[in-house]
């Protein structure tokens, strides 16, 4: 089985649940509240070994209970661990999460030790790398890092792929080591400042970013699916017909990329591979919670 690397961050997510998602100044009362896995990474890697993928998690943990927390859903996901790493100087990182009546969500993120990765830890997980098919990676660690790792991969073969959240700046000559760029709406407007508003505003948006250098664009739409294209072809891909209400859209892009990850390593063809994304990422909005809701293969094969 192809390996997959993920490069990323764990958090902790704090999950409250109530009727609207307060504005500035408001204070609402909620009806529920949960805590469990979160970090855009960390979904993702936990997504690709619950559909059955060869996972290496390359990330940092506090010494605490979090901490502690990860590990145990690893070990019961099937991610590998040996790239996780402990810091003792500083905590988990935790995730405060707004999620409104429809499913909407809003987010605060504090990295902890997550954020305080280095090179130096890239390097000594360099052979992990070397040895993975695909590498999947945010921009939640140290944005320099980031890129280093993505180099890195490139360098070594590896198909990587950037999921661009929380959009950060990326300078034009770095787009050259992504193979798939996936921004949702609101990420591509943010790189090319300017409003996504008709079908057309997309396939100009996509070519935008294959100009810049990147190989393949798939900009993810929701509800609406995803639209996708390179050099040879361009296409939008629906999204799958669900049998529940969503719930809950927490980590839904994270769950997206995952799949993707896993199908790529897997040589699926590109159309099938979004189509396979958009049904598993769609499968977890009915369910609440971020990498809780993550189906197996099994379910996704069933649904």
């Amino acid at each position: 089985m192809s390996s997959i690397s993920v490069l990323g961050i764990f958090v902790a997510d704090l999950v409250f649940f109530g009727k609207e998602i307060p504005s500035k100044g408001q204070s609402v009362l909620g009806n529920d509240y949960k805590v469990g896995p979160g970090g855009k990474g960390s979904n993702q890697a936990i997504t690709i070994a619950k559909l059955g993928g060869n996972v290496d998690f390359i990330t940092k943990i506090g010494k605490d209970s979090y901490g502690e927390m990860a590990l145990n859903i690893y070990k019961e996901a099937n991610v590998k661990t040996d790239s996780v790493s402990i810091d003792n100087n500083y905590p988990t990182g935790v995730a405060g999460i707004m999620v409104d009546k429809q499913g909407n969500n809003a987010i605060n993120v504090i990295a902890g030790a997550s954020g305080k990765i280095t090179d130096q830890d890239i390097n000594k997980n360099l052979e992990t790398i070397k040895n993975s098919k695909v590498f999947l990676t945010q921009l939640e660690t140290p944005h320099d890092v980031t890129i280093t790792a993505l180099k890195l991969a490139k360098e070594n073969d590896c198909i990587t792929i950037l999921n661009p959240a929380p959009a950060r700046e990326i300078v034009e000559s770095d787009f050259k080591f992504i193979d798939y760029f996936t921004p949702n709406e609101t990420e591509a407007e943010f790189y090319l400042n300017q409003k996504l508003s008709s079908d057309d505003d997309i396939k100009n948006a996509a070519s935008k970013f294959l100009d810049k250098g990147v190989k393949n664009i798939i900009i993810t739409l929701g509800e609406k699916g995803a639209y996708f294209a390179n050099n040879e072809q361009n296409f939008f891909v629906q999204s799958h017909n669900l049998k529940e209400k969503v719930i809950d859209t927490t980590g839904a892009g994270d769950v997206f990329n995952g799949a993707l990850a896993f199908s790529l390593a897997n040589d699926t063809n590109i159309k099938d591979a979004i189509i396979f994304a958009n049904k598993v990422a769609g499968i977890s909005t009915t369910r609440l919670g971020a990498a809780n809701s993550v189906p197996t293969l099994n379910e996704v094969v069933s649904y």
